[in-house]
């Protein structure tokens, strides 16, 4: 049997907010490029600092779906 709560599963919230991570990254760095000192380096936190790591470590919403698959 496999124990369902070590595995790593992304679900597609996870993904969405992995893309948006990545997204603020790359508009960060054309900011960058753009000589933007002021928001490129807010751009490039939220990315890397903030999205990227909720992407990974976000559970999900709890449902009523949920709650009764753990049963």
């Amino acid at each position: 049997m496999k124990n369902k709560k070590n595995a790593f599963y992304l679900a597609k919230v996870n993904w969405i907010i992995f893309a948006s991570g990545i997204l603020s990254i790359v508009l960060g760095y054309l900011f960058l490029a753009r000589e933007s000192l002021t928001l490129s380096p807010i751009l490039l936190v939220l990315g890397y600092a903030v999205l990227i790591p909720v992407s990974l470590a976000f559970k999900g919403f709890k449902g009523k779906d949920d709650k009764k698959e753990e049963k």
